[in-house]
């Protein structure tokens, strides 16, 4: 899960791409990167570790002059936290060629085999992206012809929807040429188009979420579909085209219910109006199945479920407060590397007022249950604030499976939900009662902004995994690459190199 954003403009793009990666920041705090295109002739970059605002100073932004350029915030999934690791990654040949990527690849091993083997290319990083962006350059490299039409370009992108598997939403921009971003066939992560007019002229922007065309003075136009590619040249003109075989809708429900910010729009849903409607649907659900419960105050844990909350209050006919304050310069704890880093973190992020749990029977309300890390830190926060009881409502159904579509949840057995039932994790994080979305509110509350869409990427749910290539063998080979020790080894390996590199 990570953000992107692609500009091509009659003018300097490197601050519309800064601010727009600023409001993108949710979807990844480990490491920022932009790179423009100077005079088409020229890449410019800058990436590091970081957030935005620490990653690109004055002298960067100088730096980074163009009319075009993309932009990427990175959350690691596979791979390590290395700054060789950060976007946007660039090949020279053919024609100059960088990219962005959100999303992760289920077979990008089969695929730096398959560069070796067919074009000698090699990846440099265990990054899935950089796979995906030699794979896009070996079949732009067919082209026999020193001017790319958007006929080769869309040739190129119906190749590798053939070759590559998993989820992907990307941006890349060929120097000479322009920018393209492409979607993968099941849509699995988002990707909207934006446009504005600026002295008679048209201008385009990509972005992972539609509130990044709000900073940066762009309109939505439209997400672009499953499966389809949308080619923009340097000087403004539009092409598009499906280049997938049978595309079909299937958003990760994930994003609706965490990651995206309220504000934005996705797949025509608006993700603040889904928020309201599944605490509407989980209120109903309280109300049916606690019917006795001494319920005093409803209190989110901040921030992705306030809404949530303040809609089952409503249902509820109960007071609604602010219990926790949140330090927002705390990144999300569920995807932080390791336990301890987890544990210490919840403390850091958010403290209790102690006034609205003192003698009170509580609701606590959160978006999710992950690994039960959080939860049950805040648990034992309510308590040691004075709360009687503590019951827990969470907006999705349990969390039992991993991610292999660009969330960092790499095994069943660190989630909280696995294998167990709920009373189990009710005990395990210290609640006196807790309940669960069901999955058919859940998707029932989401598609009632858009019924277009016919089924999600629910498979952290349900263990069904929509591209339908996902076999044990691979579940059990991410355990083994994305468990907390094998993290540790890939960060200090990393380290190592750099550290050689720069000698």
């Amino acid at each position: 899960m990570c953000g992107i954003v692609g500009i091509v403009s009659q003018n300097p793009v490197n601050q519309s791409i800064y601010d727009a990666l600023t409001v993108l920041q949710h979807r990844g705090q480990d490491a920022a990167g932009i790179v423009t295109v100077d005079d088409e002739s020229c890449f410019r970059l800058r990436k590091a570790n970081g957030l935005v605002s620490d990653v690109f100073q004055q002298v960067h932004m100088l730096r980074l002059q163009g009319n075009a350029g993309i932009g990427h915030v990175r959350y690691p999934t596979a791979g390590s936290s290395s700054v060789s690791e950060a976007q946007p990654f660039y090949v020279n040949s053919p024609y100059g060629l960088a990219l962005v990527h959100n999303g992760n690849l289920t077979n990008s091993e089969d695929l730096k085999e398959k560069l070796f083997r067919l074009a000698r290319r090699h990846v440099n990083t265990n990054s899935d992206s950089e796979a995906l962006l030699n794979i896009l350059a070996y079949y732009l490299d067919h082209v026999q012809t020193e001017k790319l039409s958007p006929e080769d370009i869309f040739y190129a992108i119906k190749k590798t929807h053939k070759d590559i598997r998993g989820a992907y939403a990307c941006v890349a921009m060929i120097l000479g040429h322009g920018l393209v971003a492409f979607r993968d066939p099941n849509g699995i992560r988002p990707l909207v188009l934006g446009q504005r007019t600026e002295n008679g002229h048209t201008e385009y922007m990509f972005a992972s979420e539609s509130i990044a065309f709000d900073v940066a003075g762009f309109e939505f136009v439209r997400d672009i579909a499953p499966g389809e590619a949308v080619y923009v040249t340097f000087d403004g003109k539009l092409y598009s085209e499906q280049c997938a075989e049978n595309p079909k809708l299937s958003p990760c429900i994930f994003e609706y219910v965490y990651f995206a910010r309220p504000d934005s729009t996705i797949d025509g849903v608006s993700v603040y109006a889904a928020r309201v409607h599944m605490g509407e649907r989980l209120g109903e659900k309280i109300a049916r199945e606690w019917a006795d419960a001494d319920i005093d105050v409803v209190i989110p844990i901040p921030e992705t479920s306030n809404d949530i909350a303040l809609r089952i209050a409503h249902v509820l006919n109960k007071p609604y407060r602010q219990g926790f304050v949140k330090n927002r310069y705390v990144g999300r704890t569920f995807i932080m590397p390791g336990q301890t880093q987890r544990v210490s973190a919840v403390r850091r992020k958010l403290n209790t007022i102690a006034a609205e749990f003192k003698g009170k029977n509580v609701l606590l309300v959160d978006d999710s249950i992950v690994r039960g890390t959080t939860s049950e830190q805040i648990v034992d926060m309510a308590r040691a604030a004075g709360a009687k009881k503590v019951y827990f409502a969470s907006a999705a159904p349990e969390i039992r499976y991993p991610n292999v579509y660009g969330i960092d949840m790499p095994t069943s057995h660190e989630l909280i939900a696995y294998g167990r039932n709920v009373e189990e994790i009710a005990a395990l994080i210290g609640v006196d009662k807790l309940i669960f979305q069901d999955l058919e509110a859940l998707e029932a509350a989401v598609q009632q902004e858009n019924p277009n869409i016919q089924q999600f990427d629910a498979s952290v749910f349900t263990g069904q995994y929509v591209t339908g290539d996902i076999s044990p063998a691979y579940l059990e080979q991410i355990a083994e690459q994305r468990n907390d020790s094998a993290k540790k080894k890939r960060e200090k390996d990393a380290t190592n190199l750099e550290i050689h590199n720069e000698r």
